[in-house]
Order: C-alpha cells, then structure tokens, then sequence
C-alpha cells in the first residue's frame, strides 16, 4: 500500500483513506484527517438528520481555495455497502431523467465521503419517496446588512411563524446567512410548502419593508434581508446541520439558540461570527443537538385563505 494510505475498519467495513496530512482549509492549516475526525466525532448529531434523504455533496479536492464540483451521483468505484437511491432528477443541469444519489445513515459512509473532500452535505426537505417534513427559509442578507439583522428577521419569523403552530428551529448557513428549519407533517407537497412559505415572507416584507426582501431580484437587497422561500422547492436542497463548509477557516452550519439569535439581534458576539468544527464539537457537549425536535413532526401547515369575491 502506497505511503499516503492508510486501511481502516470503520463499524465492521474496511475503508482505504489517502493523503490525511493534505491541508483542505489552508488557513487555519486544517488536514483532510482532521475533516475525516470531525465528520467521526459529530456523526450522533449529523446522521439523524442525513438518514433517509438524497445527498448532493460538494467536493473539495485540492482544499477550499482549488475547484470545487457538485456531485449528486454516486460516483465511480461507489463501494457496494454505501447505499444509492436511483430517483427523479428534477431540474438536472446534465439533462438527466434520474440519478443514483447516495444516501449517508452510517458512519464508513460518512468517512468515505469525507476521504473524497466531500466537505459540504446538503440535503433536500424530504425523505426518500414522502412529502417534505421540514420547511425552511433562508436568511440572505445583502450588505451592507450581515448577520445581525438576519438574526432580527429570525426573531420577526419565529414569533409569525407561531402564531401558525409552527415550532422555528435557528442555524447559522456556515457563511453570512442563516435558516429557519419548522418540523410540518410530510403530508403535504412542496408546492404546497413553498407557497405557504412565499406568502409569509411577503407578509413580513409589507410589515418591515426597510429591512425585510420576498423577491428574489439581487439588486433589491442592499441593506435588506432576503427571506429565500424557495429553499421548499422540490429540486432544492439545503446545507445539512452540522455540515463543514467552503470558507477560509473550517466553518461549520451551526444549530443556536434563541437566546443567541436574541444576543445577535442586539449586536453581541454569539450569533455573529462562523462557529468552527472545534467549537461545534464543544457546542454539542454543552447542548446536544439543538435541533433534534426536526426529527419529530410537525403541524400540517395552513392552507391558502379563500379568495374572497
């Protein structure tokens, strides 16, 4: 076996890794192991919320400052545990009518894809073959707006959103923005869910128009926040919890809580700056998993007012 390999047994399956020492976030001088370690020690959290959903991956394999390749096929020498799912390919830019997607619910999964700088897991809102059991809405905020009033928006969302009976659930996007996750029933579509969601953003947009953005046009944005109701759209997915992502350091889309959000509302540290693998690491011995409850269900969500006549 070449120098650079090395044989593991990983949960009774044999995986063969290579180049542990390759530094994928130069900056911070964070190796391609320490990815593989992180993914390892935060898979209780992580493989709850992989299980049973199509996974696209984002793969870095020169490190986050070289090309990086969307791969929502199970690729070539795929090994014949790792679990695929032949399924619909809405919207597939390869004009594909269906892919083999993986599916991550173990852990030598979860290393082998590490061991392919598969850096950023991103899922959609349903599960294999079911209606959608999350909704979520994505904060974008366009400068000069950051986190800060992304964190308000979440504030104004979460209290609209319970006025529905819908239990919001904050995390950071590992980037500039955040999402709102709501556990809802799985009985009902995605066209569904996206509407209901298109029509609370607009609401919020009429109440708060010098801080709040249902359009999608980027040139609206500036100084606003952009409440991506899209996100529900069947073809969509969005960055999983606790998945690393593409930044300078090793960031990580971090589950808060409100407390936090509220604390980044009001311009303090918590809610203001990218949580590290390390840190998230630290964060889950604290807390657990902050968003265990979106394993749960949820509410049907309300169906669209009648239109009066």
């Amino acid at each position: 076996m070449p120098a650079d390999r090395v044989q593991v047994e990983v949960q009774g399956r044999t995986l063969e890794l290579s180049n542990l020492d390759k530094v994928l976030y130069p900056q911070a001088g964070f190796t391609k192991g320490e990815v593989i370690d992180y993914y390892t020690r935060i898979s209780p959290v992580l493989l709850p919320h992989l299980a049973d959903r199509a996974l696209t991956r984002i793969r870095y394999p020169n490190g986050v400052d070289g090309n990086s390749f969307f791969e929502k096929n199970a690729p070539a020498a795929t090994p014949d545990w790792v679990r695929t799912e032949n399924l619909p390919a809405p919207g597939s830019t390869k004009g594909r009518e269906t892919i083999d997607y993986v599916v991550a619910e173990d852990l030598p999964t979860l290393v082998w894809l590490a061991n392919l700088a598969a850096l950023e897991l991103h899922t959609p809102q349903w599960k294999i073959g079911a209606h959608p059991d999350l909704m979520v809405v994505d904060l974008d905020p366009g400068a000069p707006a950051a986190l800060k009033q992304c964190c308000q928006v979440a504030l104004l969302l979460r209290d609209r959103l319970a006025a529905d009976g819908l239990d919001a659930y904050p995390k950071t996007s590992g980037k500039k923005g955040m999402q709102l996750c709501c556990p809802i029933s799985g009985t009902q579509s995605a066209d569904d869910v996206s509407d209901y969601a298109r029509r609370v953003a607009q609401e919020l947009e009429r109440e708060h128009p010098k801080l709040i953005v249902s359009k999608m046009a980027k040139n609206l944005r500036s100084g606003k926040v952009f409440i991506d109701w899209s996100q529900n759209n069947a073809a969509k997915t969005t960055v999983a919890p606790y998945s690393l992502r593409a930044q300078p350091i090793p960031a990580v889309s971090t589950p808060l809580t409100w407390d936090e959000v509220s604390a980044g509302a009001a311009g303090e540290r918590p809610a203001t700056k990218p949580y590290t693998a390390t840190e998230v690491l630290a964060r889950v011995d604290e807390h657990g998993d902050l968003l265990a409850p979106l394993l749960d269900g949820g509410p049907e969500l309300p169906p669209r007012a009648p239109t009066r006549r």
